[in-house]
Order: structure tokens, then sequence, then C-alpha cells
């Protein structure tokens, strides 16, 4: 089992009252409610516990990238990928991932990944993304080319990282004369490509066409069951046979020495899902064009009152009955996750261990456990469940994708 550590790195010293007044914490929440000196520390109190992790033996660090929005301090996450290529010696640096829409050249990004895996010396996993719904508006992104972006994006990434140049790109979002990028991976054919998501049946879909692993985000156990067997199917129609190995899980769980603490710490939680922030105004978030017919319809319904929002998160004690927050001692938390993985059965598993106003010394507490006491115990518990990760499979780097047709670049004076 490949087992990560995460947070949104949120910038949590802020006004909550001030989000909850406005209404909505993204696009349009004004930036002079961000402090950078606080920025800067936790800037370089997240730098801390990710190099904590990797020298306690965590198999991968998992980031993300978000815009205009105080849950999550990425605007560029390559940035802190390099940070960690550097700093840290032996864990998988995890992008979950970059946001292909919102680049607008997709051969710049290839350079950018290419270079943090040969600084890591081969410990990239690039994951790619779409983005929120509110990053296209802050992006200038008309919503509706949102997923042909990603998708050319994507394979011209690809391309770019497996076909000598020159080479000319002429595509439906993109157009490059000459692709001929003098940084490509230290892995061949190219670094391992995980693909994350929450709701969109159309990219669980796409992610197994691809060969590509689906890390499911924080989503409720029976969801997640449904989203192996979409996943499984889709698989098995284009030739291979999914399986933990090609399944992954971010779940929220925090550890502390106490059940007290765990469960004072674990209600930051709440913090990202609207009680102090990431509050998502309707409109931003779903910009008409963005989803697919069948999500639209779905917040359609959330809007006029007939349905919950597809995202809406109950309390605390529920959401700890129903595992979709654990927290505890590391006894406690064990015996939570052999539940969790014996219900949902990923190879690869990503705890979310911190959130909202953990300090700084708690949040150390937790990464120092996790790496101590819960991961050995989940590792056994992973064997004995024949869990296994795509790195212990050896599974191959789908090469489905890299023989697009190449178009000769033609003479610079043309």
């Amino acid at each position: 089992m490949h087992l990560m550590y995460f947070t949104e790195q949120p910038m949590s010293a802020y006004d909550a009252k001030a989000g909850l007044d406005f209404g909505a914490t993204a696009l349009m929440f004004p930036n002079s409610h961000f402090d950078p000196v606080q920025g800067s520390r936790l800037y370089n109190e997240y730098l801390e516990h990710y190099i904590l992790a990797d020298e306690l033996g965590i198999d991968g660090i998992m980031l993300n990238e978000h815009h205009n929005a105080p849950f999550c301090m990425q605007a560029r996450a390559n940035i802190f990928a390099s940070a960690l290529a550097a700093a840290t010696k032996n864990c998988k640096i995890v992008m979950l991932g970059n946001p292909l829409p919102a680049w607008d050249n997709p051969v710049q990004l290839s350079e950018e990944l290419s270079m943090i895996d040969m600084l890591s010396k081969g410990r990239l996993v690039s994951g790619f993304v779409r983005g929120g719904g509110q990053e296209q508006l802050a992006g200038g992104i008309n919503p509706a080319f949102n997923r042909e972006r990603f998708e050319e994006a994507h394979d011209l990434i690809i391309k770019s990282w497996t076909t000598p140049g020159p080479f000319r790109w002429e595509g439906t979002h993109y157009q490059n004369r000459v692709v001929n990028p003098w940084t490509v991976p230290l892995q061949k054919p190219h670094p391992r490509v995980w693909i994350p998501g929450v709701i969109s049946k159309e990219t669980i879909i796409w992610a197994a066409q691809h060969g590509y692993p689906y890390i499911a985000l924080n989503t409720p156990v029976e969801r997640t069951r449904q989203i192996w067997d979409l996943y499984d199917t889709a698989a098995a129609e284009v030739g291979f046979k999914g399986g933990p190995d090609y399944h992954g899980l971010l779940k929220q769980i925090h550890v502390a020495e106490t059940e007290e603490k765990a469960i004072e710490n674990a209600r930051q939680f709440m913090w990202m899902q609207g009680e102090f922030t990431g509050l998502a105004h309707p409109v931003w978030s779903t910009p008409a064009g963005y989803g697919s017919p069948e999500n639209r319809r779905a917040f359609v319904e959330f809007a006029t009152g007939r349905s919950k929002s597809p995202r809406y998160r109950p309390a605390l004690e529920k959401q700890m009955d129903e595992l979709m927050i654990i927290a505890g001692t590391p006894k406690q938390v064990i015996e939570k996750v052999r539940i969790l993985l014996e219900e949902t059965r990923p190879g690869i598993l990503a705890f979310w261990g911190n959130d909202g106003t953990v300090s700084h010394e708690d949040a150390k507490t937790c990464i120092r456990l996790l790496g101590t006491e819960v991961f050995p115990a989940v590792r056994e518990i992973a064997k004995s469940l024949d869990l296994k990760s795509p790195f212990e499979t050896n599974q191959p780097v789908s090469t489905k994708f890299m023989n697009l047709p190449a178009q000769p670049v033609k003479a610079a004076a043309e």
C-alpha cells in the first residue's frame, strides 16, 4: 500500500467571521484579508511538516493547487514541489494535481514537471485535474471548454515527454509551432499519472480508459464503492483489470496522543466544509458549461431546494460514525482505518492529517504518530487484505496515448 500525508495548506490566519459575513471564501472574497507575514509563517511550517513526514518514512507527500481562496495557499503547487524535491530524500512527490485548463502553454508545464522529476531523482507522480469552477472565472477561461482543454493539454504534455522534438502541435485550444523542450523527465517513458476527483463520472471513466489510477477525494464509503465499480467496468472495456492498485482514497484522519485532543483538532476539518470557511458561491463554483448535464441538473435541484448539496456534510460526530472523519489515539485510528480498508479496499491511501487552525506542534505530533505507529500497522493490515500499490505491482505506465502523430516543424521563416 502507498501511504501519503496531505493538507490543503490553508491560509487559516484570517478572521473567519469576515468570510461568513461575505458569504463566500473564493473568487471575490477580498484579498485584503490575507496577511503575508502570517502567510510566510504558515508556508514554512508546512514545509517543516513535509520534511518531517519524509524523515519518518511516509511514502508520499500529496500536493494540490487552488486559486483565489484562503482554504488553499498553493497558488502554484509546482513551486512547493520544487522545494520538496530539494529538501526531501525518499518520499514520492505526488501532484494531485496541476489544473490543466488553467495553463495557456502546456509545454511549459511539461518542462516544470520534468525539472521536478530530475531534481527529485525520479520521485514525481504527476496528477492532473480540471480545476474548480470558480478558477475558470479567475483565469478568464470559458468554463464550457474546460474538459476539452484538459484532455488536449494532457495529450500535448504526454507527447512532449515521450516524442523527440522538434515537432508542431496544431490543436483546437493549443497551437505550438515548435515543441522541443530541453527538459524531459528522468522517469521513462514518463512519470506516473494519477487522476483525482470527487463527483464527475466522466473523469472516472476517462482515467480508466487511460490506465491511470483514480484517487477519490474524501468520498463516503458507499460512494467510493460505486466509483470503483464504474472505474473497473470502464477499464475492462479497454482491456485491463482494475483493482486496488488503480484505486486511491483521500480521507480526513487526525491522530493525537489523547482522544480528547484528536477530536478537538478533528473539528477543524469542518473549517474546510463551510462551517468556518470553504464557503462556495453556487454560481461561481458551478458556472454554466463547466459540468456535465447530469451534474448541472443536480446543482439546479440543490439551488431550488429540491435536494441537498452533493458536498453537504453533517455534524462532526455523524461524520466520525460514517468514517468520513477518523480521529483518535494511534490505536483508535488504526482500528477505524482497518474497517475503512475492509470496506473500500484502496491500494493508495492519503491521510488528510491537519486542517484549519491546528497548531504547528499538534500538526507535527499527528505526523510523528502517523509515521511511527499508525502507518506501520496499516501496512500490515494492507498486506493481510492483499492491498498493493502501483509501485508494489510494478503497474506499467500506460503507453496507449504516447503515439499521437507528430506534425513536422516548418522553417522558422515560414
